[in-house]
């Protein structure tokens, strides 16, 4: 069984950035295989990672809602979708979630999905998924309980907030079946102590602090994989002290 990561916060505070060097830390410490799911309903988890994305799973429950099975059973021709939108890399594999179009229940499809995503997730050693806020999307992908919660903060109160509310959403639908921590992102200098002990407040557990650095802006502008930063970037080497003192080795 796969031991679950999710990766969650408000939009623009480095979520996918952190998701992304997760991935490349579990593979170059050989805790592979791993599988991604960019469960964000704006997929660029790729992007970070540096995969080209040509189908995802939305994709495949709108074809079979609207009765475009091939001639096959449902199961069949959702399990033959999922492993069509699997795209393949060097230690890990990454599987994007997408969104449906259009309005209707897509109950029987997630139902199709989900029993899909868990066989397929057995197949790995780790399973990092990138949220958006809400913890809503686990569901949808897996009926695994989380192990390890990581939400994702810019040093703004407002965004903390939000961190907090994703952390309680997280308990109040008992999905967290572990611990949960904050990683303060986008940092300039050292944490202010009225940062850190309005995390405190709010009952956040913090593990760290990732810095603020113009190279990530670059490398993104620039259109490069951010998980492909050098090793020696500031951002990189925090994110990996952080991952070195909350990722069990399984």
């Amino acid at each position: 069984m796969a031991f679950t990561i999710a990766v969650a916060g408000k939009g623009g505070v480095g979520k996918t950035t952190t998701a992304g060097l997760l991935v490349r830390y579990l593979v170059e410490n050989d805790l592979t295989p791993v599988l991604a799911v960019d469960a964000d309903s704006n997929s660029n988890l790729n992007e970070v990672l540096g995969l080209e994305l040509e189908a995802t799973l939305g994709d495949a429950r709108e074809e079979m809602k609207k009765g475009q099975s091939q001639g096959m059973t449902k199961d069949l021709f959702i399990e033959m979708r999922v492993n069509q939108c699997l795209v393949e890399s060097k230690g890990f594999d990454l599987i994007a979630m997408g969104r449906p179009e259009g309005a209707g229940c897509y109950c029987a499809a997630n139902h199709l999905l989900t029993d899909c995503m868990d066989k397929l997730a057995a197949n790995y050693r780790y399973l990092v998924v990138d949220n958006e806020a809400g913890m809503e999307h686990i569901s949808r992908v897996t009926t695994e309980r989380v192990d390890l919660l990581l939400v994702i903060s810019d040093p703004s109160r407002r965004s903390m907030t939000a961190a907090q509310r994703v952390q309680e959403l997280a308990q109040d639908m008992k999905i967290l079946d572990g611990p949960c921590y904050l990683i303060l992102s986008m940092v300039r200098g050292e944490a202010s102590p009225a940062l850190l002990d309005a995390a405190k407040e709010m009952g956040l557990d913090l593990a760290g602090v990732i810095p603020d650095d113009e190279s990530l802006a670059e490398w993104d502008l620039a259109g490069k994989p951010v998980s492909q930063l050098p090793a020696d970037n500031p951002v990189v080497q925090a994110a990996y002290a952080i991952f070195d003192r909350v990722v069990p080795r399984e």
